[in-house]
């Protein structure tokens, strides 16, 4: 309780949160709060009032903490009878983008306030004898995120020094966050749409009381890593691709026997097989009009227009990745995550789909096979009468025998069977010599 707690990325997000929270119930009465404006910060002034009507003493100062003699001249002014005994290094910052938009600049701009802020409070603070070291790294390091390439480095570097500082006999824990709900900082970045894509995707946000309570958790465990994150188990299932380091939590059915697949498992390629191409066309747009409203949390594709781009649509790099992951999905094709950059608009990448889907004009054996493909569909689709069966079975018989025909001239080397001039004994009889009954 005498003792100084540090916290980076302290007067907003979920710097604030722990404060707070430090204060309240964990008897806190000296913090030191730093973020790059300082005092100037938004909501600093009102927050160090709030923590002082709880009974404590905060500073708040502004310090670049990737600065290392800036942080050595901040920690130089904690007064000796108030000394530092933890640091929690919750600053952060979020650039998300697609692996080939990531300049120098943007890694450097998410890797400097997280890698080399934490090393310099490590190298500054491992000789204070310090209670807590506590670093606030994300899920995205440890499972890895669409368009989070540099975050996910940035965090694992926490990890890994954690474990360093563990190898040393110094305290420290990387607590590898899922998401939080908007409570300002970098959480106050992510929309609605992106929380309802989390959720979607197996990981719903945690709420304040829940993120404080795993964090009392955590640092009072024995392990160095922890994720304190929500699972939403089902959502996990349902996606089919179980994360290996998920494999003990979800359990999977036997696989089906792909007799008993359902008919909605019929590989899109096949469907389109017979369709004009309007129609083709049609059910494309739909596919992608669809896979568009989900990603941007619509409740159906109404809202989604083919002509419109999709950054206007509100398509960001995370979300276009999401959506071409689920097109990859329903269309069992490998799409290239710039897919939205390089046809902006559902327009454009039904016709990349249909060139992709669709192959040129089938001829030959291929040809009839796919005829014959929606034949048996259609066939075993209805229901008919004797007057029916008995003339559709006529006309296949005829078909069994022109193909009879093409393959005993095929065989034979022999004039063409005349099927026009034939007898209709000649024609059961060569309807009895393919089905191997003479």
């Amino acid at each position: 309780a005498e003792g100084t707690v540090l916290i980076t990325g302290g007067t907003g997000g979920l710097g604030a949160v722990l404060a707070r929270h430090l204060v309240a119930e964990r008897g806190v009465r000296r913090l030191l709060l730093l973020s790059r404006r300082g005092p100037g910060a938004e909501g600093a002034e009102a927050l160090v009032g709030e923590l002082a009507r709880l009974g404590a003493e905060a500073t708040v100062a502004a310090c670049d903490v990737a600065d290392r003699e800036a942080l050595a001249g901040v920690l130089a002014g904690v007064p000796s009878g108030h000394p530092l005994t933890a640091v929690v290094h919750a600053a952060g910052v979020l650039d998300d983008g697609v692996v080939g938009s990531l300049t120098p600049g943007r890694l450097d701009g998410v890797l400097r306030p997280k890698v080399d802020a934490a090393w310099h409070l490590h190298e500054l603070t491992r000789d204070l004898g310090l209670g807590a070291f506590v670093v606030f790294s994300s899920v995205a390091g440890v499972f890895g995120g669409a368009g989070q390439g540099n975050y996910a480095a940035a965090n694992t570097f926490l990890d890994a020094l954690v474990a360093c500082r563990r190898a040393e006999g110094l305290p420290g824990v990387s607590l590898a966050w899922g998401p939080w709900d908007q409570v300002g900082g970098m959480t106050g970045t992510v929309g609605e749409a992106d929380m309802r894509r989390l959720a979607r995707a197996g990981m719903p946000p945690l709420s304040v009381d829940q993120g404080v309570a795993l964090f009392d958790a955590a640092v009072t465990g024995s392990r160095a890593l922890v994720l304190p994150v929500r699972l939403d188990l089902a959502a996990l299932r349902a996606q089919g691709g179980i994360p290996p380091l998920l494999s003990g939590l979800i359990r999977t059915p036997a696989r089906r026997s792909a007799t008993a697949a359902p008919r909605s498992a019929e590989p899109l390629g096949q469907r389109l097989t017979g369709l004009t191409e309007e129609e083709r066309r049609a059910v494309l747009l739909t596919l992608v009009r669809e896979q568009a409203a989900v990603v941007l949390g619509h409740a159906d594709g109404t809202a989604v227009g083919a002509s419109r781009q999709f950054q206007e649509l509100g398509f960001d790099s995370l979300t276009a990745v999401d959506f071409r992951n689920r097109l990859n999905a329903a269309t069992g094709l490998r799409l290239p995550a710039t897919l939205l950059f390089d046809y902006p608009t559902p327009a454009d990448v039904v016709d990349h789909l249909h060139s992709r889907l669709v192959t040129e004009a089938v001829t030959g054996a291929g040809s009839v096979l796919a005829v014959l493909d929606q034949l048996e569909k259609a066939i075993t689709e209805m229901t008919v009468d004797a007057q029916e069966f008995k003339h559709v079975g006529g006309r296949i018989e005829v078909l069994r025998a022109k193909w009879a025909a093409l393959r005993q001239e095929s065989a034979s080397g022999s004039g063409e069977f005349d099927l026009e001039a034939a007898s209709d004994d000649d024609v059961f009889a060569l309807l009895d010599d393919e089905l191997g009954l003479s």
